[in-house]
This record gives structure tokens, C-alpha cells and sequence, in this order.
């Protein structure tokens, strides 16, 4: 049997036990969580987070890059469309693991993780790759330091173990205090 056939009856068994058509397109806790798309760290399972209650983002790394920015940017346009700004009381959570595999990138494929970075491939040792607690110490720098995150948006960073499976604080959660508002 192909997998797809599984993920066929998974969801039909989802569909009659699991599904809530009342779910908005907004996250009721108003919570944006970016992430590694390492399947050993899917947030939902790591924080045990309820059907609707964060926006998940998963990259390479769970890491600050131009991609991020933009998908960033047009969550807020589309949070404006459905009728709440992105800004005072909202969260953004970064959220890298150790054993990530972009470090096999760093090692062995520097010019394809410079491009998905958005810097130059000399640049990369200052982006703090092999050591997540201070790439989380960086990428929430980066996103406080960023004018185009609206006034008011709690920015934290987390480091889940994958050997533990708990979560440290890097980076506890404060406001940005400029941008749009």
C-alpha cells in the first residue's frame, strides 16, 4: 500500500472524529510560531497546541531569512483582510531545535544555505548555524530590529531538545516598540 493511501484514510478518520468547522482563519491566541520543518519538531506536537490556536510557519532551521520576512508581510495584509491587525497582543515565537539538519548545509552545501539565507556565503559564520541557542538569540534580534513588524508584537525564541523533548526559553517574550502600528 502507498502512503498516500494512508494519509487518505487518516484524514477520513479526521473528518468524522477531529474536524471543527468552526475554527477561523485568524489563530485564537493570536500567535504566529516559526519552526523547522525537521519532522521530529512539528510545534503542534512539541506544544501541544489546540487546532486553530497559533499560525505555524516552518522553514529550513526555523530560521529568520528574506522568505520569512515576506510570508511575515503577508500574513498581516491577510489578518487585516479578516478584519484584525497583526500588532499590540500578538505573539511570534521562534522556535530552532538542536541536531538541525541545516547544519549538514553549512558544512557541505555553504552557497545553496548563503542563497536561502539571504547573505553572502562569507557572511554565514556570523549567523551562528551549528549552535541554535544563539541562532535564536540572533533571529529574534533580527525580527526586533526589523521596522516592518508592527509596534507591540511579543518576539520570543525557543530551543526545543530533541533528545529531552522540553523547550528552553533563549529569548522571553517582549514587545517590539517601533514599526507599523
Amino acid at each position: 500500500m502507498y502512503f498516500h493511501e494512508t494519509l487518505i484514510q487518516r484524514n477520513a478518520d479526521f473528518a468524522e472524529t477531529g474536524f471543527s468547522a468552526g475554527l477561523t482563519m485568524l489563530p485564537s491566541r493570536r500567535t504566529m510560531i516559526v519552526g523547522c520543518v525537521d519532522p521530529r519538531v512539528d510545534p503542534m506536537d512539541v506544544l501541544q497546541l489546540e487546532p486553530g490556536e497559533a499560525a505555524v510557519i516552518r522553514n529550513v532551521g526555523g530560521r529568520v531569512n528574506p522568505a520569512l520576512l515576506e510570508t511575515l508581510a503577508i500574513l498581516g495584509t491577510v489578518s487585516r483582510a479578516a478584519g484584525a491587525q497583526v500588532g499590540a497582543g500578538w505573539n511570534l515565537v521562534l522556535l530552532q531545535h538542536t541536531d538541525c539538519g541545516i547544519a549538514g548545509c553549512y558544512h557541505h552545501a555553504p552557497k545553496l544555505l548563503a542563497k536561502h539565507m539571504g547573505v553572502a556565503e562569507d557572511q554565514l559564520d556570523a549567523l551562528a548555524i551549528t549552535d541554535p541557542y544563539q541562532a535564536v538569540a540572533l533571529d529574534v534580534a533580527a525580527l526586533k530590529a526589523n521596522p516592518n513588524l508592527p509596534a507591540g508584537v511579543n518576539v520570543s525564541g525557543l530551543v526545543y531538545d530533541v533528545e529531552t523533548g522540553r523547550v528552553t526559553t533563549v529569548v522571553a517574550p517582549a514587545e517590539t516598540d517601533h514599526g507599523q502600528q
